[in-house]
């Protein structure tokens, strides 16, 4: 079972970034690089009383009077209503009902998901104003008074979230079936790669960049185990992205990313590394989806013995900041080395939902401190006092010192390569947090 998705949406300025961070219990950048997606969206992942889910922050739905403007609002919505098994709409107080969150609660309520309304910017605690009553208009459902700035109210909303949603086990079993998000830029073969999957022409395969629009699911059962690739929109520059209907396939390429659980960043091999493969890559890297890396139209290239090793260092090099990702050279066209690929996606996904057990962890540290001493400063000295495994998907792991500020980040690089020397975890990111605890 894939883990729930709960998506924060309302007008502008109603505080649905400010809940947004609340909720995750940290301050987070709204501000992406990644080209497509809106300043104010971003992704982040919660957990309230046992239940795990990713919640998404969307951009401010406006509406205006143009049927242009308001397609687009439409669309905006009904990214954020695919995505997501429960929805938070932000209203303001201060504000009172308006003609837009009228509208947006009509769009919300033909979705046909569970629909929570937050009525924010009460900060006071206390008998709730007459005002909130107001709320009960739009039709969906008791409104909840929330200060997101304090945190009033987030607990009784949160309350209501785990209604809506089913319970998630982040240390169950492999899926029965992987998900696989092809991403790259536009016209390096990813509809291409996965007609040859499917050994049908389902996806339209075109030379005009922009022919894929939408993320497409396609379920593949064979010997190697069960599969849903996504094809994705190509993924450009942000300056390159001049329509608007471009701009939200792109959304919906990175959404691809989020519910996937291995990302297959490919590349063309006649056309080399660019810089927006890896940004690609990184929001990958970022979600801390299992990666891996795949070179196209290899039968295109001309080639001698030494070829696909000199280009391997390239790219290893080219990708320096993801060096677990394994690289491998295909041609979607000619179906080259697709079973290999198969393989490489079950191996990278198994690694990535590896869970490693305390003790062991903890013998591993008592080496790697043994043979490099833990940095000092000023006199003091980092003591490591355990270590243990978080989470999966990706694996986490928590780092119990003496002094948050003495693990420097090459002294985590290197537990981390301890880590990964000794049980591998190739293709996965690994995510380390570091917590203080005083010395008994």
């Amino acid at each position: 079972m894939a883990k729930p998705t709960v998506a924060i949406v309302g007008r502008p300025n109603v505080g649905k970034s400010t809940l947004f961070n609340k909720i995750i219990g940290q301050r987070r950048s709204i501000v992406d690089d990644t080209p497509g997606i809106t300043r104010d969206r971003i992704y982040g992942d919660a957990d309230w009383n046992g239940y795990y889910f990713s919640l998404i922050d969307t951009g401010g739905l406006e509406l205006d009077t143009t049927d242009e403007i308001k397609t687009h609002v439409l669309e905006q919505a009904r990214i954020a209503l695919d995505m997501s098994d429960c929805i938070i709409m932000v209203t303001d107080i201060h504000a009172g009902v308006t003609a837009a969150d009228i509208e947006i609660a009509e769009l919300l309520t033909r979705s046909g998901k569970p629909i929570l309304l937050a009525v924010n910017k009460v900060d006071r605690i206390g008998e709730v104003p007459l005002e909130l009553y107001d709320f009960y208009s739009l039709g969906i459902g008791t409104p909840i008074p929330i200060s997101s700035i304090h945190g009033y109210g987030t607990g009784d909303l949160l309350d209501e979230v785990t209604k809506s949603i089913p319970k998630y086990d982040e240390d169950e079993e492999l899926h029965e079936e992987i998900k696989v998000a092809i991403i790259g830029r536009p016209n390096v073969g990813k509809s291409t790669l996965i007609n040859t999957i499917l050994k049908e022409q389902r996806l339209i395969v075109s030379e005009i960049a922009g022919t894929t629009r939408d993320a497409v699911d396609a379920a593949v059962t064979n010997q190697y185990g069960n599969y849903v690739f996504i094809d994705t929109a190509g993924m450009r520059r942000k300056g390159r992205i001049s329509a608007d209907i471009e701009r939200y396939s792109v959304m919906r390429a990175l959404s691809a990313v989020d519910r996937a659980d291995v990302a297959v960043i490919m590349l063309d091999a006649t056309e080399g590394y660019a810089e927006q493969d890896s940004k690609v890559a990184g929001y990958a890297h970022e979600q801390g989806k299992g990666c891996i890396i795949a070179i196209n139209k290899w039968d295109l290239v001309e080639k001698d013995t030494k070829t696909m090793d000199n280009l391997r260092k390239k790219y290893m090099n080219d990708f320096s900041f993801m060096p677990y990702a394994p690289i491998i050279f295909i041609s979607g066209k000619t179906g080259q080395r697709i079973e290999r690929l198969y393989e490489l996606i079950n191996f990278v996904n198994e690694q990535n939902s590896m869970r490693i057990s305390t003790g062991m962890l903890n013998e591993l540290l008592a080496r790697a401190t043994s043979r490099v001493q833990p940095p000092s400063d000023k006199g003091r000295r980092l003591k490591i006092f355990y270590i243990t495994q978080a989470s999966t998907r990706p694996p986490t792991f928590v780092v119990f010192v003496n002094k948050a500020e003495l693990f420097h980040f090459s002294y985590a690089r290197y537990i981390e390569n301890q880590i990964r020397d000794t049980f591998g975890l190739e293709g996965t990111p690994i995510r380390m947090i570091v917590r203080e605890r005083e010395q008994k």
